[in-house]
């Protein structure tokens, strides 16, 4: 199966809502994968606007 993303936030999704935007909006076409452990420490999490840990697609059609 497939895994799905959030449009709005690229966050990895298990149900039908978005635990960050409270989206509902999903795609299972993305490309490439960025885990953020601490998003206040991590450099990379600060550029692309991410503030809450867990697993990100980093391109989503």
């Amino acid at each position: 199966m497939k895994r799905k993303v959030c449009k709005k936030c690229k966050l990895f999704v298990e149900g039908s809502e978005c635990p960050v935007c409270k989206g509902n909006q999903f795609s299972t076409n993305w490309q490439g994968r960025l885990n953020i452990l601490d998003a206040n420490k991590s450099v990379i999490a600060g550029k692309i606007g991410i503030n809450v840990k867990g697993e990100y697609a980093i391109k989503v059609r």
